[in-house]
């Protein structure tokens, strides 16, 4: 598969995840009533979800791979890392508006974590 190819379907894959995890936040949040657990549903589906679409579609994968699921689990903690550094150190010391902040979350985080998925989670067995 070209690179292109497979940068193509990492959006779709991510572009998915984002638009099911916020029907699903929302959908929950109107039977549970609870933010937090309609979050943690929501999030925890989604996180699934992506590892599925990226290890079988995107990257042509095994889904039973334990190293790498825990791979890409360390992928997503690493996410959180550098989107909470951006919109609660980052931005704020810059003094810059939530929405700024945000958008850069959006745009850094799925560059981020392509590079990750393809250089470590992914990575090919005789490779380091």
């Amino acid at each position: 598969m070209t690179e292109r190819r497979r940068i193509f379907r990492f959006a779709v894959v991510g572009t998915g995840v984002a638009a099911y995890y916020m029907v699903a936040y929302l959908g929950l949040l109107q039977l549970l009533g609870s933010p937090w657990i309609a979050n943690l549903l929501a999030f925890g589906s989604a996180i699934l979800i992506q590892y599925v679409g990226q290890t079988v579609w995107t990257f042509g994968k095994h889904l039973a791979a334990p190293a790498q699921f825990g791979r890409f689990l360390c992928m997503i903690g690493v996410g959180l890392v550098v989107s909470s550094a951006i919109t609660g150190i980052i931005g704020p010391r810059l003094g810059l508006p939530e929405t700024v902040s945000a958008a850069s979350v959006v745009v850094i985080l799925p560059v981020l974590n392509f590079v990750i998925l393809r250089l470590w989670v992914y990575r090919e067995q005789n490779s380091i």
